[in-house]
């Protein structure tokens, strides 16, 4: 592969900074409880729980332990086959595609038909779904999947009517609307018969095959059954090999186990093991929570920072007037000579001491002004004060005489363009060594420093050094700005130099046609056919000038056809 320069990041922001740039700021979701806490600490929000809209008769069964992974999987299959022949859907979650086709690979060689919904098979989701909550029918998903689709005990009668129309090769999208009511009243017969039949096995049964690390996660797939009062169960059939079990609450539960005798094969329902696997989870969810936490404070350094770029950006590009902002008495250019007059030219100390050179040099680069050849700068007479007064007054003079020659207008719309380009030039600059300074502050660490504390300062540095620099670039852009006024008259003559060599290239191609013309229609065809063609002149080599007098080579004007 070819090797690419490094890539840059020209602007970034994290989630949490860019939602708390909204007014108003609210949500609603059916797993926010277990995430409280964070609501309320990164967005001041509060949660709050809603009843369900019909009494929740689902029934959450105590979680199923199992020695091995294989046990386990056996187990699944074996409540997968029960449930399917007493007619009772089951929704199978899964926590990764390769869980979902082992699953879907045992189920194959037993012969149970199912459904497989991961991210290989997006395309189907929303009808795999609709149709998951049908007798008999056997569903396994990833977590992510379908979420947004209800699923109705019995199908869903439309997404049934649109199977009926492909089966009858009519696009559902162009069916008239006689024929779609026609297969939705078929549809909904053989829905209302499976409901029925489907709530008498149980509902829908959700058959969890592993714990996520967060809670929520796992409130997702539950909530899939027992919607609008609806019956259904869930249950979770783990190992102690899970990751979740391994790291957190293995030792624990296999000594409890070994206790208990247990044999291969036999698994263990234990409302304490639940509790035990519930506390592991809030561990991994507080963990997850400081990492995003620990984020949020170094981007909440970089967030004001970003607020004050993009504040003087939206002031440079939607405020009618900004020349005082650049060029008034407490303007960017003004403050920036009066730092540079008490850097070099010291008031407290003897002005033998001051480096008048240096400060020479740069006031002439930024300003345009030399005050070692102005006579109203006598660095023996005058102090600091006086001299960066003399300066000032020289250079806002110089440059009203080029708002003279340019036009007010003109130079507003340049000095806005110009601070705006290197605003955004400098910004680029200052993501990429806060970039180079993230990836190295942790090693402060050793020095016995907090890295946070050590970012804050370093970078509150780098950020002032970078406006410094725009202030003197932009300075610098717009005092060393030259115009140029053409004069009317040397105008006027380019023009009609242009006209007239327009005017003989014309002449020069019509005095060609007509010579052709000419040839081609005078005396007997036989003699013109035959007779050869002299030239009045030498031939015209393809590189040399065109005899019109363009000044283009022959073969770009006259001879481009030829």
């Amino acid at each position: 592969m070819k090797i690419e320069r490094e890539n840059q990041t020209l602007a970034t922001i994290t989630l949490q900074n860019y939602f708390r740039m909204y007014e108003k700021l609210s949500g609603m979701t059916g797993t926010a409880e277990t995430e409280a806490e964070e609501f309320g600490e990164v967005y001041g929000l509060d949660v709050i729980v809603i009843p369900t809209n019909r009494p929740m008769i689902r029934k959450d069964n105590s979680d199923v332990i199992y020695r091995t992974l294989p046990e386990k999987w056996d187990a699944i299959v074996n409540e997968i086959k029960e449930r399917h022949e007493k007619g009772q859907p089951v929704l199978v979650g899964t926590v990764s595609v390769e869980n979902s086709e082992l699953v879907a690979a045992k189920l194959k060689t037993i012969g149970i038909p199912h459904n497989v919904l991961n991210a290989k098979y997006h395309e189907r989701e929303a009808e795999i779904v609709a149709q998951a909550g049908r007798k008999g029918a056997v569903t396994i998903a990833t977590n992510m999947a379908g979420r947004g689709t209800d699923i109705l005990l019995g199908g869903n009668p439309e997404f049934l009517a649109n199977d009926y129309l492909k089966r009858m090769e009519i696009n559902p999208e162009e069916a008239t609307p006689e024929q779609f009511e026609e297969q939705l009243r078929k549809a909904k017969a053989l829905v209302s018969d499976e409901q029925k039949a489907v709530v008498a096995a149980g509902g829908l049964q959700i058959l969890a095959t592993e714990r996520h690390e967060s809670r929520r996660i796992d409130n997702q797939l539950r909530g899939r059954a027992g919607r609008q009062g609806d019956p259904g169960a869930s249950t979770f059939v783990l190992s102690l090999e899970d990751d979740l079990m391994r790291i957190f609450a293995g030792d624990k539960v296999r000594s409890m186990m070994e206790w208990l005798g247990m044999e291969n094969g036999v698994a263990i329902e234990s409302k304490t093991v639940s509790r035990q696997i519930e506390r592991a989870q809030k561990a991994v969810e507080a963990r997850n929570f400081e990492t995003r936490k620990h984020v949020l404070k170094y981007d909440d350094v970089m967030n004001r920072q970003r607020e004050t770029i993009y504040g003087l950006r939206r002031q440079l590009m939607f405020e009618p007037e900004h020349r005082e902002y650049l060029l008034g008495d407490q303007g960017v250019a003004r403050d920036l000579l009066h730092d540079l007059t008490q850097s070099f030219l010291n008031p407290q100390a003897s002005p033998d001491t001051w480096d008048v050179d240096t400060y020479a040099a740069e006031i002439e680069s930024i300003y345009r002004v030399d005050p070692a050849k102005d006579a109203d700068v006598d660095f023996r007479r005058m102090n600091p004060d006086q001299v960066e007064e003399a300066v000032w007054k020289k250079a806002i003079s110089d440059y009203e005489e080029k708002e003279k020659l340019a036009g007010a207008e003109s130079l507003r719309a340049y000095e806005r363009y110009i601070m705006l380009n290197i605003i955004d030039s400098q910004w680029k600059d200052h993501l990429l060594s806060i970039d180079h300074l993230k990836q190295g502050i942790g090693l402060v660490g050793y020095g016995q420093k907090d890295p946070l504390v050590e970012y804050k300062k370093q970078s509150f540095d780098m950020f002032q050094d970078m406006l410094d620099r725009i202030d003197t670039q932009t300075t610098r852009a717009l005092f060393n700005l030259e115009i140029v006024v053409k004069d009317e008259q040397e105008e006027i003559e380019r023009l009609e130099r242009l006209e007239q060599q327009r005017a003989r290239k014309q002449a020069a191609g019509m005095a060609f046609t007509g010579a052709m013309a000419t040839a081609a229609t005078a005396g007997d065809t036989e003699e013109v056919r035959h007779t050869p063609f002299k030239r009045d002149q030498p031939k015209v080599k393809s590189n040399e000038p065109c005899y019109c007098g363009s000044g283009k080579k022959f073969k770009k004007c006259h001879g481009a056809g030829i």
